[in-house]
Order: C-alpha cells, then structure tokens, then sequence
C-alpha cells in the first residue's frame, strides 16, 4: 500500500483566543490533486502556512511520505520537497525569470547562468509552461509571473506544491493554461494540493475536496461523487440556495454618461485611456478586468475622488432637472447637488469606515456628508439602522457599539454594503461588494443589488468571479490597461469572451 504524501494528524492552532485550526486530520495522496475549500476564516491557509515552515502547530503530527517531521521554518519545509505559492508574489521586478528562481538559494560562488537558463528552460518544456527564463519580471503578465513562482519550487526539488488561490487574477484561458499544466504534473507523481474557493474550478481539477469550516475538517470527498450544492452545504452547514434573481431591466433611462475620461497617475501614466459608456438605471452594469486594469479608478472618477485629465462625467437625475456635469465638482459639490450616489470601495477600512468609530457612529458619517445633521442630536435612527443591518446581513458582533476595528473583514464588508444600500440611491457604485464574505452572505449581497435595480437604481458592480457576473448582470463593460475593450449583453457571453476581451484580444461594439 503506497504511503501518504503528507498526513495531518490532529493539527491545531491557535493564536491567542481564537483557534485557527481544531484538530484537523487530513491526508493528501501521492499524485493527485486535493482542493481544500473553505469560506473565508475557515482556517485554509494558516493550515498551509504550517506545511510550508510560516507557523508551527500548537498540537497535532505532520507525517511526509510516512514519515513524522518537524517543520519550523520554510527551510524546513523545502528540505521535504514541500513548495507554497502565494497568492502574492515575491519576485524582483528587474531580474529574469531563471534570476529569480535561483534566487536565495544555498551555493559556493557564482552561478552559471547557461546552464541555469538550460535548467529552468527544461522544466518549462517538460510541464507545458509558456515563459523565457531570460525574461525581465517587469515585462510580465501576472500568469507568467505565477509561473515563475511555481517554476521556483519545481527548481528546488518540490514533489508537493501548495497553490494558494492560484486562479484569483487569472483570466478563463490562463486558468484554462494552468490545469493543463497541474493536470502534467499530477501525471508525472507531483502531489498538488490548491486553496481555493471556487466550485466550479474545484469539480474540474480536482481528484478529492476536503472541506474546511471555522477551522475543522467536516469531510474530505471524491470530487467525482460530488456536487457543487453540496460542497456547499458542507462550507456552509445548511442548506444554501445559489440562485441569483435576475430580472429583465425594466424602464431603462440614462443615470450616468462617462465621454472620453482619461485619468493618469503621479508618475504621467495613464490608468483610463478614453473611457465611454452610461449605466441605465434599472439596470446592473458589471464592470471586468484583470486586477490593476482601471476599475476603482473608474468608479472614484464617477463618484468625484478621482481627478481625471480630460474628458466628462454627466448625471442624469430622474424627473426633468437639469443635466449636471459631476467631472467639475467636488465631492462636496456632488453632496450638495443632493444626487443620491453611493460608493462601495475596494479599500473599505480606508475610504469606507472609520476603524476606531462603532456602527452607529459609522451609520452617522453617511448621513452628515448627506447634510442630514439632525443624526447628531438624534441617535436612535443610525442605530436602528445598524441593529437592521446587523440582523439582515447576520454579521456577526457584540452589538452596534463595537468599534468596525474589531470585526472580520467579512463583518465589516456587510456594514458598509447595507450602509450604503441603505441611504436609497439613484446610482450605487460597488467594488468586490462580497470580498471575504461568505457564500451564504454573497448570495446576499447579489440579490440585495437585484433588488436595487428593480426599484429603478443604476447599479454599476466591479467583480472578480465571471460566472457571478455572467449571472447576475445585464451588460458588462470589460477594461484592459485603462480602456474599454468591449461592453457586452450578459445573457449572451461567455467566459471565454469576457477573457479575450480582458487581454485586449478583440473589440466588440457597444451593446445598448
């Protein structure tokens, strides 16, 4: 009988009060693929961080290849063929690929350089990787830079590779790439285990699923005898329905016209180059993009943080008031207006929230930049407000009066996401509205939009997860570098159009 790649016995961890992991028995086979899924919290990656020398357990056995070990640094880990992938790279952006991955190892003298291009040039023969050792890391797409990362450990000797999210910034044809590549190395006897929290990525890759929630094991199953439902009711441990209410727009009028906006950052760059499009109201217009393409640039140009260097922002307010041009004005100009625009950000500690303030007092901050001072000398109404949010969104806190710095970044996620939907907006803004929520509260979330554009608001959503916007959205407009490479009829794409069009690989004409 063949041995366990590697075998958690017990596996705890704690830090402080809070217990990361409880107790945990897991075991990864030689060459397969093992997807551990878990919501946000449930303890995946502190788990992944012990195999990989980052934390050392509390209680509990590591065995590798049958036998018990110790791992307490990353060196320690290296030696027993163990390599992790982070979801943030560590590389050195003027160096090569073939520099990088040599980097800080262990060795008398100078490298030859030759024969580590050699080197590293087999390996990505032998595993179907698409990279130049000699290429500078600046010139790299975030997929090659991956590769590198995973090319690094292959290097090294790793028999066992931990990927951490490896599908987060990838387009559908790069993942589409990368499980080939897994799906090669599964064959030639690598073990791979992947963090993950997409479903339909872990049916098509993996061999097993072991399912994590706050910080136990529930169950590891064969992915072939399983479903997408019921992985989910095993993160979850109740019954979730993954149903998005999507209904037809229904009076659609102009809300927002974005003409021609270029922004560019400190440096002269541009971050927009020539952005056109309007959102409609009773509509969900689903923004796309590869990280770092333009999106929260986009969305703070709308909403007056963002100074733009040429072009015109233009609201249209229900009714017959006069067109107003919000590329002119102020934040505070904006407020005055009384044009009822809420904005969800990406950085929701830093532009959403104040860390230090309770929810009521953070219920209070959106209704004075309103002008609705009377919160001030009253505050039952932001309280009831918060006590409403915390019940409908389930977020979990002592009450209204702990400050927004002591909760999860999920908690704090549904605070000001029902904060904002709260104050009735003509046009709600959100950016990675369920970021480090869990399924349950995403689903949430999404139908809570829903719910905005049928009463007749202009919901404009940057998202990550395809399918979600696929699902969820009528049009979706798709950034590459700063421009519009295309703005297509949700009902009628498909992920592997929204990836073309996010690597710039072909123009489709503006759909009304």
């Amino acid at each position: 009988m063949d041995t366990n790649a590697i075998e958690l016995k017990g596996v705890t961890k704690r830090f402080g009060n809070v217990i990361a992991n409880d107790h945990v028995d897991l075991t990864l086979k030689k060459g397969e693929i093992l997807s551990i899924l878990g919501e946000n919290g449930s303890g995946k990656t502190t788990l992944m961080n012990m195999l990989s020398g980052i934390y050392f357990p509390d209680e509990g056995q590591i065995m590798v290849n049958g036998e018990s070990v110790t791992i307490r640094n990353p060196m320690d880990s290296f030696e027993l063929g163990i390599g992790m992938i982070h979801q943030h790279f560590k590389l050195i952006n003027i160096l090569t690929a073939a520099e990088n991955i040599i980097l800080g190892q262990i060795g008398q003298g100078r490298r030859d350089m030759k024969k580590v291009n050699k080197e590293v040039k087999d390996l990505i023969d032998r595993y179907g990787f698409e990279l130049s050792p000699t290429e500078k890391i600046y010139n790299m797409s975030v997929s090659q830079k991956q590769t590198v990362e995973i090319i690094k450990v292959l290097y090294r000797g790793a028999d066992i590779l931990i990927l951490d999210e490896p599908t987060a910034v990838l387009t559908p044809q790069e993942i589409e790439k990368l499980f080939d590549v897994l799906r090669r190395m599964k064959k030639a006897g690598k073990s791979i285990i992947i963090i993950t929290h997409k479903l339909n990525e872990v049916l098509e890759i993996s061999d097993r699923v072991a399912v994590l929630r706050k910080g136990s094991c529930i169950g590891t199953v064969e992915t072939s005898q399983t479903n997408a439902q019921q992985l989910t009711e095993m993160m979850v441990g109740e019954k979730v329905h993954l149903d998005i209410k999507r209904t037809d727009p229904v009076g659609c009028e102009k809300r927002i016209d974005v003409r021609g906006v270029s922004v560019r950052d400190s440096e002269g760059l541009f971050i927009l180059k020539d952005v056109s499009f309007e959102a409609n109201s009773g509509e969900i217009l689903g923004i796309a993009g590869i990280s770092g393409s333009g999106q929260k640039e986009l969305l703070e140009s709308i909403a007056g943080l963002q100074n733009i260097d040429s072009g015109e922002i233009l609201y249209y307010p229900p009714g017959d008031a006069p067109v107003e041009k919000l590329s002119e004005k102020s934040v505070q100009e904006i407020q005055n207006l009384k044009i009822s625009l809420s904005f969800v950000p990406e950085d929701r500690l830093g532009m959403g929230l104040v860390a230090s303030m309770d929810l009521t007092d953070n219920m209070m901050i959106r209704s004075y930049r309103s002008g609705k001072s009377k919160f001030f000398t009253d505050r039952k109404s932001p309280k009831k407000l918060a006590e409403k949010i915390v019940d409908k969104l389930e977020v979990k806190t002592p009450g209204v009066e702990t400050p927004v710095s002591k909760l999860s970044g999920g908690n704090v996620q549904k605070i000001l996401v029902g904060r904002e939907i709260a104050t009735n907006p003509n046009v709600l803004m959100v950016a990675y509205p369920v970021r480090g929520l869990d399924i349950n509260s995403s689903y949430t979330i999404y139908n809570l939009l829903a719910d905005q554009k049928s009463k007749g608001v202009a919901v404009m959503c940057v998202g990550e997860d395809l399918d979600v916007l696929l699902q969820l959205c009528d049009r979706i407009m798709v950034l590459c570098e700063g421009s519009v490479t295309g703005i297509v009829n949700a009902k009628e794409s498909s992920k592997e159009e929204l990836g073309m069009l996010m690597t710039g690989g072909r123009k489709v004409e503006r759909s009304v």
